[in-house]
C-alpha cells in the first residue's frame, strides 16, 4: 500500500514539474506584472496626494498675498505653481486668483498672461470658460476688441452661455455695432433663467439700445395704468 501510494505522489510530482516547465515562466511573468501594476497604482495615489499637499500649501501663500493686496508676490508664488503644480487644480484657481490682484493693482499685462495661461491649460471647462470670460473684460477695457471676441469664442462651456453673450455684446457695443451688441445682450437675455438678479441689467442694456423684452414692455405698461 505504502509503494502504491509513493507511485501515486510520484506521478503527482511529475506532472506537476512538467506543468510548471511548460507554464511557469508565463505565471511568472503574469504575477509580476499584476504585482508592478499594484504597486505602480499605490505610487501613482501616493504621488498624487503628496502634489496636492504642496500644491494647497503653495496656494495658501498665493491667497494670503492676495488678501494683503501684495500682486506682485501672488505673481511669482502664482509662476511657481505653475511651473511645479500645473496640473493640479490649485495652479487653475490660482491664476484666476492672481489675476484678479494683479488686475486690481494696474498689472493689467500679468492679469493676461494669468488669465491666458489657466485659459489655455485648465483641465475642466469650467475654469477656462472662466477664464476667458475675465481676460475678455481685460482686454475690453484694454480696447483690443478683436482679441476679447476671440477670448470670448473659446469660452467652451454651456453654463456660461448667457454671460459670454452678454459680454459679447459688451464688446460689440465699444466697437461702435449697436445692432449686433443688442442681438448678443439679446441671446444673454433668452439663455439666463429668470430668477439671475443678472439678467435685470441683460434687460436695462436691452432698453438703452430701444429693444427692452417684451417682460420689460409688459411691466411697464401695467405700471403707467396702475398711475
Amino acid at each position: 500500500m505504502a509503494n502504491t501510494l509513493d507511485l501515486q505522489e510520484q506521478e503527482q510530482l511529475d506532472d506537476l514539474k512538467a506543468f510548471w516547465k511548460q507554464y511557469g515562466n508565463l505565471i511568472t511573468w503574469v504575477i509580476t506584472a499584476c504585482l508592478l501594476a499594484f504597486a505602480g497604482w499605490n505610487a501613482w495615489g501616493w504621488y498624487q496626494r503628496d502634489q496636492a499637499i504642496k500644491a494647497s500649501a503653495m496656494f495658501d501663500e498665493l491667497d494670503k498675498a492676495a488678501a494683503a493686496g501684495d500682486a506682485d508676490k501672488a505673481g511669482r508664488v502664482f509662476g511657481d505653481l505653475k511651473e511645479r503644480f500645473g496640473g493640479t487644480a490649485y495652479a487653475q484657481q490660482g491664476g484666476l486668483l492672481a489675476a484678479r490682484v494683479q488686475y486690481e493693482k494696474g498689472q493689467a499685462d500679468g492679469a493676461k498672461a494669468s488669465l491666458a495661461w489657466v485659459a489655455e491649460h485648465a483641465a475642466e471647462g469650467e475654469y477656462r470658460s472662466i477664464a476667458q470670460l475675465r481676460l475678455a473684460g481685460v482686454l475690453l477695457e484694454a480696447k483690443q476688441y478683436d482679441a476679447a471676441l476671440k477670448a470670448l469664442d473659446a469660452a467652451p462651456a454651456k453654463e456660461f452661455a448667457g454671460l459670454v453673450a452678454d459680454r459679447r455684446g459688451d464688446v460689440l457695443l465699444a466697437q461702435g455695432k449697436p445692432a449686433e451688441a443688442r442681438a448678443a445682450y439679446q441671446a444673454a437675455h433668452k439663455a439666463m433663467s429668470d430668477k439671475l438678479d443678472y439678467r435685470r441689467l441683460i434687460e436695462a442694456k436691452l432698453t438703452a439700445l430701444g429693444a427692452p423684452p417684451a417682460a420689460v414692455v409688459t411691466t411697464s405698461a401695467t405700471a403707467e395704468s396702475a398711475k
